[in-house]
């Protein structure tokens, strides 16, 4: 699933830690990193969205509540 526009990115990596199954980020290489990991948060995202807004990004669920949370965030904003 393709996301635009985070602009609070502290809320959405709140409703990622209430996944139950794995979030994963794919990088515009393929890389997959895991964004339930703290590490993968902060480190990842400081050095790949220095201004902390996120403009697009693909993110795999395998769980699908974990999806509708998700969908559910972008919805509410």
């Amino acid at each position: 699933m393709k996301i635009k526009n985070i602009k609070d990115v502290d809320k959405f990596f709140k409703v990622v830690d209430q996944c139950k199954g794995k979030v994963e980020l794919v990088t515009s290489e393929g890389d997959r990193l895991n964004l339930k990991s703290k590490l993968s948060q902060y480190v990842s995202f400081s050095k790949i969205f220095g201004d902390l807004t996120i403009s697009e990004m693909e993110i795999i669920t395998y769980e699908p509540e974990d999806l509708e949370k998700l969908i559910g965030f972008l919805i509410r904003g």
